[in-house]
């Protein structure tokens, strides 16, 4: 499967919310709006126990699937994991990687991440890696060392080919939830530099076509002159995207940046 960044993506985790019925409610109502946001590429993220029936009501329609998380190993004796052989069977094209609350939580370490991604890659899924600083790393100016070793041993051993199916997406986690944003500028910092570290590592031409996501109390009032950004491709929408109409809004928004920035 490849992508491109030549639409915005906008992207819905809906964490540990929503029952089947709430689930479905509310993608029939984004499915409903979907015929108009075609212009930009649109993704739901719901929890493990309702990706298949989300799959079936989204089949036929331009809105994709993706999870939350998963393990590297196909099957086996792993209580409480989801493969990524699950996943696709159950109808997902992505998978987020990594995110501040598996990181914090769960103890997931950057050397966790490249497994899980080198996984889902093998699977051809394409892996959201998430990446983002804490408020104690911002304050104390480690906002660009932390996210470079988070790419850099995130991406241990993945070669220009597989660069190009990975979508990263920086979420700092002093933003996640709390209702606190990056500004426009701090994170266009970060974005232009994730892209000059790919094109280190990678070339200008692979960097250059990379999806870069923001995540961070993502919300309508703030999608715009975020993605007015040149470096910023996209959303990781937390809340914002459980209710159907701040995320229809947040991509009609997204898509009026993106034209405008062209």
């Amino acid at each position: 499967m490849k992508i491109s960044n030549q639409k915005p993506f906008i992207s819905g985790n809906w964490k540990m919310y929503k029952t089947i019925p709430e689930a479905l409610e509310l993608v029939k109502a984004i499915k409903g709006a979907s015929p108009k946001l075609t212009e930009a590429e649109l993704v739901v993220i719901p929890p493990f126990t309702i990706l298949s029936e989300v799959a079936k009501i989204i089949e036929g329609t331009s809105v994709q699937l993706g999870a939350q998380n998963v393990f590297w190993e196909e099957k086996g004796a792993f209580t409480g994991e989801i493969s990524p052989f699950m996943l696709k069977d159950a109808g997902c094209q992505y998978a987020v990687i990594g995110h501040s609350e598996r990181r914090q939580y769960f103890g997931e370490t950057n050397e966790i991440v490249n497994r899980k991604i080198k996984a889902v890659l093998a699977y051809e899924l394409i892996p959201i890696m998430c990446i983002g600083e804490s408020l104690e790393e911002r304050e104390k100016e480690k906002t660009i060392e932390k996210v470079e070793t988070q790419i850099s041993e995130g991406l241990k051993g993945i070669g220009k080919e597989e660069i190009s199916r990975i979508i990263i997406a920086y979420e700092p986690i002093w933003a996640i939830g709390t209702g606190l944003t990056a500004t426009p500028a701090q994170a266009e910092e970060v974005h232009s530099f994730i892209r000059e570290k790919l094109a280190e590592k990678y070339g200008n031409e692979t960097a250059s076509c990379a999806i870069l996501l923001y995540g961070g109390s993502v919300k309508p009032a703030n999608t715009y002159s975020l993605l007015k950004e040149k470096n910023i491709n996209g959303a990781l929408v937390g809340g914002a995207s459980l209710e159907a109409d701040s995320f229809i809004q947040i991509t009609e928004d997204a898509i009026k940046a993106y034209k405008e920035k062209k």
